[in-house]
């Protein structure tokens, strides 16, 4: 079974940083591209971050180049989305998603909050 289970989210202020991780397994973790979304009340899901096998290439939604970077380790089958710079419309519940046998597989969610 694929199970994707976030972690790392939690309240910082305007400025500051988080790493949130994604711990990954039922799947061929090493040749997926993974990514990150995020959805925040009352708003559609969007793409955050994606990184591809290997880490050959990554892209970014265009409010967060700069500010987060995306990585993974395909020895622990986990990835990772730091976050710096936080803004207050960062906040969101971020989900680690993968693309696997036709089918789009989500994690719980990590909540981050940015405020003062």
């Amino acid at each position: 079974q694929v199970q994707l289970v976030e972690s790392g989210g939690g309240l910082v202020q305007p400025g500051g940083s988080l790493r949130l991780s994604c711990a990954a397994s039922g799947f061929p973790f090493s040749t997926h591209d993974m990514r990150w979304y995020r959805q925040a009340p009352g708003k559609e899901r969007e793409l955050v971050a994606a990184i591809s096998s290997a880490g050959r290439s990554t892209n970014y939604e265009d409010s967060v180049k700069g500010r987060f970077t995306i990585s993974r380790d395909d020895a622990k089958n986990t990835v990772y989305l730091q976050m710096n710079s936080l803004k207050p419309e960062d906040t969101a519940v971020y989900y680690c998603n993968v693309f696997y046998v036709r089918w789009n597989y989500w994690g719980q969610g990590t909540q981050v909050t940015v405020s003062s």
